[in-house]
């Protein structure tokens, strides 16, 4: 199943520079800048606060200080691929923040589940004592 986005990122508020890529790749790959350097300002961007601030906080690696999720795509041989595949991945972890985490709902443990720690806990305890060295 298919989720939509719920907040698609305008290619405007991206920008992409082809670099040359890293890896195997023959002669061709010091001629030719196929990878994709993309940076994409989240404090600039278009998106609710709400979902700036979640983006900000997930702790990825890829932000800088400045706000700036940076990725590079360089898994295909062609530019235009590698830059779908960049925008892809960028829309994937914004999609990832933007529905709110559930809100947790306290409970109590149940009357059986207290009892049952508490015979695991005598339980545990007397496996302990028995370890003990026995006095003459």
């Amino acid at each position: 199943m298919v989720v939509p986005c719920l907040y698609p990122i305008d290619e405007r508020e991206v920008v992409c520079a082809a670099i040359r890529a890293q890896g195997a790749g023959g002669q061709n790959v010091n001629k030719v800048s196929s990878a994709i350097h993309l940076r994409f300002d989240i404090l600039a961007s278009t998106l609710p606060d709400a979902v700036k601030q979640r983006l900000l906080a997930s702790g990825d690696g890829r932000i800088s200080q400045d706000g700036v999720l940076v990725l590079k795509a360089q898994q295909h041989r062609t530019q235009e691929l590698n830059r779908a595949d960049a925008m892809s991945r960028l829309q994937t972890i914004v999609d990832a923040v933007s529905r709110p985490p559930k809100t947790r709902q306290a409970t109590r443990p149940t009357r059986a589940s207290k009892l049952r720690r508490l015979q695991d806990k005598s339980e545990r305890a007397q496996v302990k004592i028995q370890r003990s060295r026995v006095d003459d």
